[in-house]
């Protein structure tokens, strides 16, 4: 597989520079980081959440889990994970833990952590076991338009 038309696509238009990284096959962002010899903070992972019934992207550094306490103060309502099942229904041109975070692809709203949003670049899966995508964090923010929040924390 390869980065997603769809996003190749978008970014394109969008006219930013980003770099395509291909890599040895990963199931989830910490991973990413791993073989790509990073610190997992300077990766990014897209958790997939449902808030009043609405799926929505949180956006937080691949070491780092979501506290649900604080992602529900600052959206509002209880949140929960989405099962992989519903993850696949949503995203059908991307693999089940490496889901790029560009919810508005997909007409979902993105919450990135303010410790992510203090990086000066972004790296996150790109829709595939081999593929991510490294990219200027001032042009994520502004494509994505994320709200940003803190809710991330170390495991």
């Amino acid at each position: 597989m390869t980065i997603s038309a769809q996003l190749k696509s978008h970014l394109a238009q969008a006219h930013v520079s980003y770099s395509p990284i291909y890599h040895l096959p990963t199931c989830a962002a910490q991973f990413t980081a791993a073989v790509l010899h990073v610190p997992g903070k300077e990766v990014a992972k897209a958790v997939v959440l449902r808030a009043d019934k609405k799926p929505l992207l949180a956006v937080l550094p691949a070491s780092s889990h979501v506290n649900l306490k604080k992602l529900e103060a600052a959206i509002g309502a209880p949140v929960q994970l989405l099962d992989k099942e519903e993850c696949r229904k949503l995203f059908p041109d991307c693999e089940v833990g490496v889901i790029p975070p560009f919810g508005e692809l997909y007409g979902l709203p993105v919450y990135m952590d303010q410790t992510l949003a203090d990086n000066p670049e972004i790296i996150f899966n790109a829709g595939t076991r081999f593929d991510a995508i490294r990219m200027g964090n001032a042009d994520f923010v502004r494509l994505v338009k994320p709200h940003i929040c803190s809710f991330a924390e170390k495991p």
